[in-house]
């Protein structure tokens, strides 16, 4: 996949095919308008979202996303596109006119010859830009539009809103449902306290950036992609307050049937289901008591879910 960032100084040399859209959280709503993008022969596929988004820019957001700058782009990758771009958001660009956006930017630069969309649009100065300025400058300048009826999950309609708001409260099973996908958190396996190790319970640590929404702290049942294998897991999301005093906020993730050492590799852990809460425990001993049960717990999970 080409990726095209920090720049409006961009030219590409192909007709593309065009998904236009803040993609927070990749919901199964995205996935369908990737698939008409993907569908459109002789065009290259193209993604064009914008970096940071509009919310954060604004103001309108705590500034955590339900995905990373990196996570939407292994997902892009892994759904086929072609072409990424993301698109310097700031306050010149964001005042650019709605009409000067889409003939410069979309047509032009990019070489659009169909756009697709959700019925949400909005784009250019004061988000005025919408779906009718692209049907209509659409069959001025010879591309085509398609939006993209929202689609709906026990009659709501599928958001990035909604999905938040499950993973907030640690529903992660219905996450998934939203997402297509389990909930993932990606990162480099960073060197924990190394204390699972001396008590007989290897981990694997990552320490997401902040902008990453995490669920409430607790054990998960969970599955680890690293280098290409997929393990059932358990994980905990938050700050081992019986072994750590500085606080951070991680996600460590014990893997079964595996002790291997795998510091700076790239590692994606997928939320499956809420098992706990995190909580303080008053010695060593008590913790590893727990973390026996918790073991044996997800290995009857995954023996039953898989």
């Amino acid at each position: 996949m080409e990726l095209i960032r920090e720049t409006t100084d961009f030219q590409l040399h192909n007709d593309t095919a065009v998904a236009l859209g803040k993609f927070d959280g990749i919901h199964i709503g995205h996935r369908s308008l990737l698939s008409k993008i993907g569908q459109r022969k002789g065009l290259q596929s193209c993604v064009f979202t914008f970096d940071p988004p509009p919310a954060v820019l604004f103001g309108m957001s705590d500034g955590r996303e339900l995905s990373t700058r990196e996570e939407k782009r292994r997902m892009f990758e892994r759904l086929g596109v072609d072409i990424l771009i993301e698109f310097p958001l700031n306050r010149q660009t964001a005042a650019v006119a709605p009409e000067e956006f889409v003939r410069e930017f979309l047509f032009e630069r990019m070489r659009a010859r169909y756009i697709a969309a959700g019925e949400d649009i909005s784009f250019g100065r004061n988000g005025a830009g919408n779906a009718a300025l692209l049907f209509a400058l659409g069959e001025e300048l010879a591309f085509e539009t398609e939006i993209i009826d929202k689609v709906c999950i026990d009659g709501t309609q599928v958001s990035s809103t909604r999905i938040r708001s499950c993973v907030e409260a640690g529903d992660m099973k219905s996450a998934a449902r939203l997402l297509g996908a389990p909930y993932p958190v990606y990162g480099t396996v960073i060197s924990g306290n190394r204390i699972g190790r001396t008590i007989g319970f290897p981990t694997v640590n990552l320490c997401p950036p902040e902008s990453k929404l995490l669920p409430p702290r607790g054990v998960y049942y969970s599955r680890v992609y690293c280098d290409n294998e997929i393990y059932p897991a358990i994980s905990n999301v938050g700050c081992k307050p019986t072994v750590e005093t500085a606080g951070r906020i991680g996600v460590e993730s014990y893997l079964y049937g595996f002790n291997r050492d795998v510091y700076g590799h790239e590692i994606e852990v997928e939320l499956l289901a809420f098992r706990r809460p995190e909580r303080r425990f008053a010695d060593i001993g008590a913790l590893k008591r727990q973390l026996r049960e918790d073991i044996a717990a997800g290995a009857e999970y995954h023996d039953t879910v898989f």
